[in-house]
Protein backbone atom coordinates (compact mmCIF):
# COMPACT_ATOMS: atom_id res chain seq x y z
CA UNK A 1 0.00 0.00 0.00
CA UNK A 2 1.63 3.23 -0.59
CA UNK A 3 3.31 5.37 2.02
CA UNK A 4 1.57 8.75 3.41
CA UNK A 5 1.86 11.57 1.12
CA UNK A 6 4.27 13.42 3.14
CA UNK A 7 7.24 10.55 2.54
CA UNK A 8 8.31 12.34 -0.57
CA UNK A 9 9.17 15.76 0.70
CA UNK A 10 11.67 13.72 3.18
CA UNK A 11 13.86 12.46 0.39
CA UNK A 12 17.64 14.70 0.15
CA UNK A 13 17.29 12.61 -3.55
CA UNK A 14 14.55 14.13 -4.64
CA UNK A 15 15.75 14.71 -9.16
CA UNK A 16 14.73 17.75 -11.42
CA UNK A 17 12.86 16.21 -14.17
CA UNK A 18 15.55 16.19 -17.35
CA UNK A 19 14.15 16.18 -20.76
CA UNK A 20 14.53 13.08 -23.12
CA UNK A 21 15.03 11.16 -19.96
CA UNK A 22 13.87 7.93 -21.24
CA UNK A 23 16.07 8.20 -24.26
CA UNK A 24 18.98 9.13 -22.75
CA UNK A 25 18.62 5.74 -20.45
CA UNK A 26 17.77 3.66 -24.05
CA UNK A 27 21.20 5.05 -25.25
CA UNK A 28 23.55 4.25 -22.21
CA UNK A 29 21.95 0.70 -21.88
CA UNK A 30 24.65 -1.15 -23.78
CA UNK A 31 27.41 0.86 -21.80
CA UNK A 32 25.94 -0.48 -18.85
CA UNK A 33 26.20 -3.94 -19.80
CA UNK A 34 29.67 -3.13 -20.40
CA UNK A 35 30.30 -2.47 -16.67
CA UNK A 36 32.76 -4.79 -15.32
CA UNK A 37 30.93 -6.51 -11.89
CA UNK A 38 33.68 -4.50 -9.30
CA UNK A 39 32.62 -1.41 -10.95
CA UNK A 40 28.75 -2.01 -10.22
CA UNK A 41 29.69 -1.55 -6.40
CA UNK A 42 30.96 2.00 -6.86
CA UNK A 43 28.98 4.90 -6.14
CA UNK A 44 28.68 8.41 -8.13
CA UNK A 45 31.13 10.68 -6.01
CA UNK A 46 28.41 13.44 -6.40
CA UNK A 47 27.43 13.26 -2.53
CA UNK A 48 27.64 10.45 -0.07
CA UNK A 49 25.26 8.02 0.71
CA UNK A 50 22.82 8.39 3.96
CA UNK A 51 20.00 5.88 5.61
CA UNK A 52 16.91 7.33 5.31
CA UNK A 53 13.25 7.05 6.88
CA UNK A 54 9.99 7.77 6.33
CA UNK A 55 9.91 9.70 9.84
CA UNK A 56 8.32 7.30 11.52
CA UNK A 57 8.06 8.69 15.37
CA UNK A 58 9.54 5.36 17.04
CA UNK A 59 11.87 4.23 14.03
CA UNK A 60 12.48 7.47 12.11
CA UNK A 61 15.30 5.66 10.05
CA UNK A 62 12.75 2.45 8.88
CA UNK A 63 11.02 2.58 5.73
CA UNK A 64 12.24 4.69 2.99
CA UNK A 65 10.60 7.89 0.87
CA UNK A 66 9.82 7.87 -2.75
CA UNK A 67 8.19 4.32 -3.93
CA UNK A 68 5.96 1.70 -3.48
CA UNK A 69 6.68 -1.66 -3.62
CA UNK A 70 4.00 -3.79 -5.22
CA UNK A 71 5.67 -6.90 -4.89
CA UNK A 72 8.42 -9.10 -4.06
CA UNK A 73 9.78 -12.15 -5.26
CA UNK A 74 12.00 -13.91 -2.25
CA UNK A 75 14.08 -17.22 -3.55
CA UNK A 76 16.02 -18.82 -0.53
CA UNK A 77 18.25 -22.00 -0.71
CA UNK A 78 19.64 -23.35 3.04
CA UNK A 79 22.32 -25.43 2.67
CA UNK A 80 20.88 -28.01 5.34
CA UNK A 81 22.69 -26.14 8.33
CA UNK A 82 21.32 -23.24 9.99
CA UNK A 83 24.47 -21.76 11.36
CA UNK A 84 25.50 -20.59 7.30
CA UNK A 85 23.81 -18.50 5.64
CA UNK A 86 21.44 -18.96 3.12
CA UNK A 87 21.74 -17.70 -0.84
CA UNK A 88 19.25 -15.58 -1.76
CA UNK A 89 17.68 -13.39 -4.39
CA UNK A 90 15.15 -10.56 -3.59
CA UNK A 91 13.31 -9.08 -6.66
CA UNK A 92 10.70 -6.55 -6.17
CA UNK A 93 8.45 -4.00 -8.17
CA UNK A 94 8.11 -0.79 -6.87
CA UNK A 95 5.96 2.40 -8.19
CA UNK A 96 8.34 5.33 -8.39
CA UNK A 97 6.29 8.17 -6.63
CA UNK A 98 8.88 11.07 -6.96
CA UNK A 99 11.99 11.36 -9.37
CA UNK A 100 14.80 9.61 -7.69
CA UNK A 101 18.99 9.55 -8.36
CA UNK A 102 19.25 6.85 -5.63
CA UNK A 103 16.77 4.39 -4.14
CA UNK A 104 17.16 2.96 -0.45
CA UNK A 105 16.51 -0.27 0.85
CA UNK A 106 16.74 -1.30 4.52
CA UNK A 107 18.77 -4.18 4.33
CA UNK A 108 21.63 -5.15 6.75
CA UNK A 109 23.15 -8.60 7.85
CA UNK A 110 24.12 -10.08 5.01
CA UNK A 111 26.10 -9.66 1.74
CA UNK A 112 25.26 -8.27 -1.67
CA UNK A 113 26.66 -9.58 -4.32
CA UNK A 114 25.42 -7.72 -6.84
CA UNK A 115 22.01 -4.96 -7.67
CA UNK A 116 20.29 -4.70 -11.10
CA UNK A 117 17.28 -2.36 -11.71
CA UNK A 118 15.17 -3.23 -14.76
CA UNK A 119 17.89 -5.76 -16.15
CA UNK A 120 20.69 -3.37 -15.75
CA UNK A 121 23.97 -3.87 -13.24
CA UNK A 122 23.57 -0.95 -10.92
CA UNK A 123 26.02 0.68 -8.51
CA UNK A 124 25.13 0.32 -4.74
CA UNK A 125 26.76 0.56 -1.48
CA UNK A 126 25.61 0.89 2.16
CA UNK A 127 24.88 3.11 4.64
CA UNK A 128 23.80 2.75 8.53
CA UNK A 129 21.44 -0.47 7.52
CA UNK A 130 20.35 0.68 3.88
CA UNK A 131 21.48 -0.39 1.07
CA UNK A 132 21.50 2.43 -1.66
CA UNK A 133 21.07 1.90 -5.30
CA UNK A 134 22.34 4.09 -7.94
CA UNK A 135 20.93 3.61 -11.23
CA UNK A 136 22.73 4.79 -13.69
CA UNK A 137 19.61 7.37 -15.33
CA UNK A 138 18.00 7.26 -12.34
CA UNK A 139 14.24 6.58 -11.84
CA UNK A 140 11.47 8.90 -13.09
CA UNK A 141 8.19 9.47 -10.95
CA UNK A 142 5.43 7.29 -12.30
CA UNK A 143 7.92 4.01 -13.38
CA UNK A 144 7.52 0.83 -12.52
CA UNK A 145 10.93 -0.44 -12.05
CA UNK A 146 12.13 -4.10 -10.73
CA UNK A 147 15.10 -4.48 -8.50
CA UNK A 148 16.91 -7.69 -7.96
CA UNK A 149 19.32 -7.83 -5.30
CA UNK A 150 21.49 -11.56 -5.17
CA UNK A 151 22.70 -11.52 -1.48
CA UNK A 152 23.23 -13.74 1.85
CA UNK A 153 21.03 -14.15 4.23
CA UNK A 154 22.56 -14.96 8.20
CA UNK A 155 20.97 -16.80 10.90
CA UNK A 156 23.09 -16.06 12.76
CA UNK A 157 22.17 -12.94 14.82
CA UNK A 158 24.87 -11.40 16.33
CA UNK A 159 23.75 -8.37 18.62
CA UNK A 160 20.34 -7.84 17.29
CA UNK A 161 16.87 -9.13 17.80
CA UNK A 162 14.58 -10.99 15.16
CA UNK A 163 15.47 -11.58 11.71
CA UNK A 164 15.76 -15.10 11.56
CA UNK A 165 14.75 -17.92 14.23
CA UNK A 166 17.11 -20.95 14.97
CA UNK A 167 15.18 -23.90 15.43
CA UNK A 168 16.01 -27.29 16.66
CA UNK A 169 15.72 -29.19 12.93
CA UNK A 170 15.78 -25.44 10.81
CA UNK A 171 14.72 -21.92 10.34
CA UNK A 172 12.12 -19.78 11.26
CA UNK A 173 11.40 -15.96 11.12
CA UNK A 174 10.19 -13.44 14.00
CA UNK A 175 10.82 -10.25 11.82
CA UNK A 176 8.77 -7.82 13.86
CA UNK A 177 8.90 -5.06 14.42
CA UNK A 178 11.87 -3.75 12.67
CA UNK A 179 13.86 -7.26 11.40
CA UNK A 180 12.88 -7.99 7.86
CA UNK A 181 15.79 -6.31 6.82
CA UNK A 182 17.87 -8.53 8.76
CA UNK A 183 16.82 -11.13 6.55
CA UNK A 184 16.28 -9.41 2.94
CA UNK A 185 16.44 -6.35 1.33
CA UNK A 186 12.73 -4.75 1.81
CA UNK A 187 10.57 -1.28 2.34
CA UNK A 188 10.43 -2.46 6.01
CA UNK A 189 7.83 -0.44 7.64
CA UNK A 190 4.29 -1.65 8.20
CA UNK A 191 2.60 1.55 6.10
CA UNK A 192 4.22 -0.42 2.71
CA UNK A 193 2.58 -3.68 2.06
CA UNK A 194 2.41 -5.61 -1.06
CA UNK A 195 1.99 -9.07 -2.48
CA UNK A 196 4.38 -11.81 -1.63
CA UNK A 197 5.88 -14.61 -3.51
CA UNK A 198 8.78 -17.11 -1.77
CA UNK A 199 10.80 -20.14 -3.46
CA UNK A 200 12.81 -22.19 -0.66
CA UNK A 201 15.07 -24.69 -1.84
CA UNK A 202 16.53 -27.07 0.98
CA UNK A 203 17.96 -30.60 0.63
CA UNK A 204 15.62 -33.82 0.66
CA UNK A 205 14.52 -34.70 4.78
CA UNK A 206 12.95 -30.86 4.67
CA UNK A 207 10.17 -28.88 4.66
CA UNK A 208 9.48 -25.42 3.42
CA UNK A 209 6.28 -23.16 4.07
CA UNK A 210 5.59 -19.91 4.06
CA UNK A 211 3.13 -17.48 4.21
CA UNK A 212 0.18 -17.89 1.52
CA UNK A 213 -0.83 -20.84 -0.48
CA UNK A 214 0.83 -23.33 -1.97
CA UNK A 215 1.96 -22.55 -5.62
CA UNK A 216 3.97 -25.81 -6.60
CA UNK A 217 6.89 -28.12 -5.78
CA UNK A 218 9.68 -28.86 -8.21
CA UNK A 219 12.01 -32.14 -7.13
CA UNK A 220 15.37 -32.37 -8.14
CA UNK A 221 18.24 -34.43 -7.51
CA UNK A 222 18.50 -34.37 -3.43
CA UNK A 223 16.85 -30.75 -2.99
CA UNK A 224 13.28 -29.67 -3.35
CA UNK A 225 11.98 -26.34 -4.10
CA UNK A 226 8.15 -24.98 -2.60
CA UNK A 227 7.13 -22.04 -4.14
CA UNK A 228 4.00 -20.17 -2.09
CA UNK A 229 2.28 -17.02 -2.88
CA UNK A 230 0.21 -14.32 -0.81
CA UNK A 231 -3.51 -13.13 -2.43
CA UNK A 232 -3.83 -10.46 -0.27
CA UNK A 233 -0.88 -7.71 0.65
CA UNK A 234 1.36 -8.28 3.65
CA UNK A 235 3.66 -6.23 5.60
CA UNK A 236 7.37 -7.06 5.22
CA UNK A 237 7.24 -7.47 9.47
CA UNK A 238 4.66 -10.64 9.27
CA UNK A 239 6.32 -12.05 6.50
CA UNK A 240 7.35 -16.01 7.87
CA UNK A 241 9.33 -19.31 6.50
CA UNK A 242 9.82 -22.35 7.74
CA UNK A 243 12.18 -24.82 6.72
CA UNK A 244 12.75 -27.95 8.96
CA UNK A 245 11.89 -31.31 9.70
CA UNK A 246 8.17 -31.29 10.11
CA UNK A 247 4.50 -32.28 9.37
CA UNK A 248 1.90 -30.28 7.50
CA UNK A 249 -0.86 -31.69 8.87
CA UNK A 250 -4.25 -30.28 6.87
CA UNK A 251 -7.76 -29.59 7.96
CA UNK A 252 -10.93 -27.60 7.37
CA UNK A 253 -12.02 -24.27 8.82
CA UNK A 254 -15.23 -22.61 8.75
CA UNK A 255 -16.80 -22.21 4.73
CA UNK A 256 -14.62 -24.44 3.45
CA UNK A 257 -11.10 -22.25 4.11
CA UNK A 258 -8.00 -24.43 3.79
CA UNK A 259 -5.97 -24.72 7.24
CA UNK A 260 -2.53 -26.30 7.66
CA UNK A 261 -0.31 -26.46 10.65
CA UNK A 262 3.56 -26.89 10.91
CA UNK A 263 4.94 -29.03 13.42
CA UNK A 264 8.16 -31.05 14.31
CA UNK A 265 7.28 -34.47 13.07
CA UNK A 266 8.03 -36.26 16.62
CA UNK A 267 5.59 -34.39 18.25
CA UNK A 268 2.31 -34.05 15.81
CA UNK A 269 0.35 -36.32 17.99
CA UNK A 270 0.84 -34.46 21.30
CA UNK A 271 -0.17 -31.17 19.47
CA UNK A 272 -3.20 -32.29 17.58
CA UNK A 273 -5.41 -31.74 20.28
CA UNK A 274 -4.41 -28.25 20.05
CA UNK A 275 -4.19 -27.83 16.27
CA UNK A 276 -7.86 -29.14 15.71
CA UNK A 277 -9.31 -26.19 18.02
CA UNK A 278 -8.41 -23.53 15.38
CA UNK A 279 -11.59 -24.03 13.28
CA UNK A 280 -13.79 -23.34 16.16
CA UNK A 281 -12.07 -20.35 17.34
CA UNK A 282 -11.98 -19.16 13.57
CA UNK A 283 -15.74 -19.46 14.16
CA UNK A 284 -15.86 -17.81 17.14
CA UNK A 285 -13.65 -14.59 15.67
CA UNK A 286 -16.15 -14.29 12.87
CA UNK A 287 -18.98 -13.89 15.01
CA UNK A 288 -17.43 -10.96 16.46
CA UNK A 289 -14.76 -9.05 13.69
CA UNK A 290 -16.46 -10.48 10.54
CA UNK A 291 -15.30 -12.89 8.07
CA UNK A 292 -11.67 -14.35 7.88
CA UNK A 293 -9.19 -12.17 6.02
CA UNK A 294 -7.27 -13.99 4.31
CA UNK A 295 -7.21 -17.45 1.71
CA UNK A 296 -5.40 -19.69 4.66
CA UNK A 297 -4.33 -20.37 8.00
CA UNK A 298 -2.47 -22.43 10.67
CA UNK A 299 -0.07 -22.67 13.58
CA UNK A 300 3.79 -22.94 12.95
CA UNK A 301 5.30 -24.59 16.42
CA UNK A 302 8.81 -23.61 16.60
CA UNK A 303 10.91 -26.02 18.69
CA UNK A 304 13.17 -23.30 20.15
CA UNK A 305 12.84 -21.54 22.82
CA UNK A 306 11.57 -18.00 21.66
CA UNK A 307 9.84 -17.17 24.45
CA UNK A 308 7.08 -15.16 22.93
CA UNK A 309 4.50 -16.21 20.37
CA UNK A 310 3.93 -13.76 16.94
CA UNK A 311 1.32 -13.08 14.17
CA UNK A 312 2.89 -13.84 10.96
CA UNK A 313 0.40 -13.10 8.29
CA UNK A 314 -1.63 -16.74 7.61
CA UNK A 315 0.98 -18.57 9.44
CA UNK A 316 1.49 -17.31 13.59
CA UNK A 317 4.45 -18.57 15.33
CA UNK A 318 4.52 -20.04 18.19
CA UNK A 319 7.18 -21.99 21.11
CA UNK A 320 6.33 -26.01 20.20
CA UNK A 321 6.68 -26.38 24.14
CA UNK A 322 3.51 -23.86 24.92
CA UNK A 323 1.70 -27.08 23.15
CA UNK A 324 3.28 -29.82 25.20
CA UNK A 325 4.06 -28.24 28.93
CA UNK A 326 1.26 -29.89 31.11
CA UNK A 327 1.81 -27.04 33.54
CA UNK A 328 0.14 -24.49 31.48
CA UNK A 329 -3.89 -24.40 31.61
CA UNK A 330 -6.06 -25.21 28.83
CA UNK A 331 -7.83 -21.95 28.87
CA UNK A 332 -4.61 -20.12 29.03
CA UNK A 333 -3.12 -21.69 26.05
CA UNK A 334 -6.10 -21.14 23.82
CA UNK A 335 -6.36 -17.61 24.74
CA UNK A 336 -2.81 -16.84 23.70
CA UNK A 337 -4.04 -19.04 20.04
CA UNK A 338 -6.82 -16.38 19.94
CA UNK A 339 -4.57 -13.50 20.19
CA UNK A 340 -2.23 -14.29 17.32
CA UNK A 341 -5.15 -15.80 15.57
CA UNK A 342 -7.04 -12.31 16.42
CA UNK A 343 -4.32 -10.15 15.04
CA UNK A 344 -5.01 -11.70 11.59
CA UNK A 345 -7.70 -8.99 11.43
CA UNK A 346 -6.43 -6.50 13.85
CA UNK A 347 -2.39 -5.48 12.45
CA UNK A 348 -2.45 -8.10 9.79
CA UNK A 349 -5.31 -7.83 7.54
CA UNK A 350 -5.85 -3.72 9.05
CA UNK A 351 -2.01 -2.46 9.46
CA UNK A 352 -0.99 -0.01 11.37
CA UNK A 353 0.14 3.19 9.40
CA UNK A 354 2.92 4.28 12.08
CA UNK A 355 4.62 2.16 14.88
CA UNK A 356 2.47 4.61 17.76
CA UNK A 357 -0.71 3.39 16.53
CA UNK A 358 0.43 -0.34 17.54
CA UNK A 359 -2.35 -0.29 20.31
CA UNK A 360 -4.34 -0.94 17.69
CA UNK A 361 -2.91 -4.56 17.00
CA UNK A 362 -2.07 -5.49 20.65
CA UNK A 363 -5.35 -3.91 22.41
CA UNK A 364 -7.43 -5.86 20.22
CA UNK A 365 -5.50 -8.47 20.05
CA UNK A 366 -5.63 -8.98 24.50
CA UNK A 367 -9.23 -7.65 24.26
CA UNK A 368 -10.19 -10.80 22.41
CA UNK A 369 -7.89 -13.04 24.26
CA UNK A 370 -9.85 -11.78 27.62
CA UNK A 371 -13.26 -11.73 26.28
CA UNK A 372 -12.30 -15.34 24.76
CA UNK A 373 -10.67 -16.49 28.24
CA UNK A 374 -14.22 -15.52 29.45
CA UNK A 375 -16.46 -17.07 27.71
CA UNK A 376 -14.45 -20.15 27.28
CA UNK A 377 -12.61 -20.50 30.02
CA UNK A 378 -14.90 -18.57 32.95
CA UNK A 379 -12.36 -15.89 33.48
CA UNK A 380 -13.39 -12.96 34.46
CA UNK A 381 -13.18 -10.07 32.14
CA UNK A 382 -14.18 -7.25 34.56
CA UNK A 383 -11.57 -8.27 37.08
CA UNK A 384 -8.98 -8.28 34.40
CA UNK A 385 -9.52 -4.93 32.87
CA UNK A 386 -10.21 -4.00 36.76
CA UNK A 387 -6.31 -5.05 37.55
CA UNK A 388 -5.40 -3.61 34.03
CA UNK A 389 -6.91 0.14 35.42
CA UNK A 390 -5.14 0.02 38.93
CA UNK A 391 -1.61 -0.74 36.80
CA UNK A 392 -2.50 1.67 34.25
CA UNK A 393 -1.26 5.18 35.77
CA UNK A 394 1.94 3.22 36.16
CA UNK A 395 2.14 1.94 32.78
CA UNK A 396 1.51 5.44 31.13
CA UNK A 397 4.67 7.09 33.34
CA UNK A 398 6.94 3.98 32.24
CA UNK A 399 6.18 3.94 28.68
CA UNK A 400 3.96 6.40 27.79
CA UNK A 401 0.42 6.87 27.05
CA UNK A 402 -1.55 3.80 24.82
CA UNK A 403 -1.63 5.67 21.14
CA UNK A 404 2.04 8.13 21.94
CA UNK A 405 4.64 5.05 23.48
CA UNK A 406 8.03 6.26 24.15
CA UNK A 407 10.44 5.16 21.46
CA UNK A 408 12.30 2.08 22.68
CA UNK A 409 16.06 2.27 24.36
CA UNK A 410 18.88 1.90 21.69
CA UNK A 411 19.46 -1.12 20.47
CA UNK A 412 16.31 -2.66 22.06
CA UNK A 413 13.85 -2.40 19.13
CA UNK A 414 11.10 -4.87 20.43
CA UNK A 415 11.26 -2.16 23.57
CA UNK A 416 8.07 -0.67 21.99
CA UNK A 417 5.92 -4.05 23.09
CA UNK A 418 4.84 -2.34 26.53
CA UNK A 419 2.03 -3.06 28.55
CA UNK A 420 0.71 0.16 28.28
CA UNK A 421 -0.03 -1.06 24.14
CA UNK A 422 -1.43 -4.57 24.82
CA UNK A 423 -3.37 -4.40 28.57
CA UNK A 424 -3.38 -0.82 28.34
CA UNK A 425 -4.67 -1.26 24.82
CA UNK A 426 -7.57 -3.28 26.11
CA UNK A 427 -9.00 -1.13 28.68
CA UNK A 428 -9.30 1.66 25.86
CA UNK A 429 -11.60 -0.64 24.28
CA UNK A 430 -13.26 -1.32 27.15
CA UNK A 431 -13.77 1.93 28.23
CA UNK A 432 -15.33 2.53 24.68
CA UNK A 433 -17.99 -0.44 25.06
CA UNK A 434 -18.75 1.29 28.37
CA UNK A 435 -19.47 4.14 26.76
CA UNK A 436 -21.02 3.67 23.81
CA UNK A 437 -22.86 0.19 24.76
CA UNK A 438 -21.78 -3.63 23.77
CA UNK A 439 -24.33 -3.68 20.43
CA UNK A 440 -22.48 0.16 19.25
CA UNK A 441 -19.45 -1.01 19.97
CA UNK A 442 -19.34 -4.79 18.45
CA UNK A 443 -20.81 -2.79 15.25
CA UNK A 444 -17.67 -0.90 15.52
CA UNK A 445 -15.58 -3.38 15.46
CA UNK A 446 -17.00 -5.60 12.43
CA UNK A 447 -17.20 -2.10 10.30
CA UNK A 448 -13.20 -1.31 11.56
CA UNK A 449 -12.23 -4.53 9.90
CA UNK A 450 -14.32 -4.69 6.72
CA UNK A 451 -13.41 -0.58 6.07
CA UNK A 452 -9.82 -1.08 6.03
CA UNK A 453 -9.66 -4.59 5.11
CA UNK A 454 -6.17 -5.23 3.49
CA UNK A 455 -4.67 -1.84 3.44
CA UNK A 456 -3.59 0.81 6.58
CA UNK A 457 -5.31 2.49 9.41
CA UNK A 458 -4.06 4.83 12.56
CA UNK A 459 -5.66 6.04 16.15
CA UNK A 460 -7.07 9.35 14.20
CA UNK A 461 -9.62 7.11 11.90
CA UNK A 462 -10.20 4.52 14.62
CA UNK A 463 -11.64 7.88 16.66
CA UNK A 464 -13.57 8.97 13.01
CA UNK A 465 -14.92 5.57 12.51
CA UNK A 466 -15.84 5.40 16.31
CA UNK A 467 -17.62 8.81 16.66
CA UNK A 468 -19.78 7.64 13.28
CA UNK A 469 -20.92 4.43 14.60
CA UNK A 470 -21.66 5.96 18.33
CA UNK A 471 -23.66 8.45 16.45
CA UNK A 472 -21.63 11.33 18.13
CA UNK A 473 -18.21 12.62 18.24
CA UNK A 474 -16.15 10.72 20.78
CA UNK A 475 -12.82 12.83 20.31
CA UNK A 476 -13.55 14.39 23.71
CA UNK A 477 -13.75 10.86 25.18
CA UNK A 478 -11.16 9.14 23.86
CA UNK A 479 -8.29 11.49 23.53
CA UNK A 480 -7.75 11.45 27.13
CA UNK A 481 -7.91 7.79 27.44
CA UNK A 482 -5.08 7.42 24.06
CA UNK A 483 -3.09 9.95 24.79
CA UNK A 484 -3.50 11.03 28.47
CA UNK A 485 -0.76 10.69 31.01
CA UNK A 486 -3.09 9.86 33.87
CA UNK A 487 -5.90 7.47 33.32
CA UNK A 488 -8.94 8.86 33.00
CA UNK A 489 -12.42 7.97 35.31
CA UNK A 490 -13.73 4.19 33.99
CA UNK A 491 -17.40 4.89 33.01
CA UNK A 492 -19.99 2.59 34.98
CA UNK A 493 -16.98 2.42 37.25
CA UNK A 494 -16.88 5.15 39.25
CA UNK A 495 -15.46 2.77 42.75
CA UNK A 496 -11.74 1.97 40.74
CA UNK A 497 -9.08 3.31 41.63
CA UNK A 498 -5.58 3.39 39.77
CA UNK A 499 -2.71 2.95 42.12
CA UNK A 500 0.00 5.27 43.27
CA UNK A 501 2.28 5.16 39.83
CA UNK A 502 5.44 3.46 40.69
CA UNK A 503 7.76 3.81 37.74
CA UNK A 504 10.48 1.08 37.42
CA UNK A 505 14.37 2.44 37.51
CA UNK A 506 14.48 1.30 33.83
CA UNK A 507 11.72 0.63 30.98
CA UNK A 508 12.73 -3.24 30.74
CA UNK A 509 10.92 -3.99 27.17
CA UNK A 510 8.11 -7.05 27.37
CA UNK A 511 7.86 -7.83 23.70
CA UNK A 512 4.83 -9.29 24.26
CA UNK A 513 2.07 -10.05 26.48
CA UNK A 514 1.85 -13.05 25.77
CA UNK A 515 5.66 -13.56 26.24
CA UNK A 516 5.29 -12.47 30.13
CA UNK A 517 2.08 -14.92 30.50
CA UNK A 518 -0.78 -12.42 30.37
CA UNK A 519 -3.62 -13.27 31.81
CA UNK A 520 -2.06 -16.00 34.12
CA UNK A 521 -3.77 -14.49 37.13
Amino acid sequence: MPLPPHRHALSPHRRVPRPHRHAARRRRAAAALLACAASVSLLSASAPAVPLGIGDRLFPHLGNPGYDVLSYDLALTYSGRNDQPLQAVTTLDARITADLDRINLDFTHGTVRSVEVDGRPTAFTGAGEDLVITPRDGLGEGDVSRITVRHTSDPVAGDREGGWVRTADGLAMANQADAAHLVFPCNDHPSDKAMFTFRITAPDGHTAVANGLPAGVDRTRGATTWTYRTLHPMATELAQVSIGRSTVVHRTGPHGLPLRDVVPARHREQAEPWLARTPDQIAWMEEKAGRYPFATYGMLLADASTGFALETQTLSLFEREMFTDPALPAWYVESIMVHELAHQWFGNSVSPRTWSDLWLNEGHATWYEALYAQERGGRSLEARMKAAYRASDGWRAAGGPPAAPEPPEPGRKIGIFRPNVYSGGALVLYALREEIGRTAFERLERAWAARHRDGTAGTSDFVRLASETAGRDLTGFLHPWLYGTTTPPMPGHPEWKAAARDVPPARRPVPHAHRAGAGRE
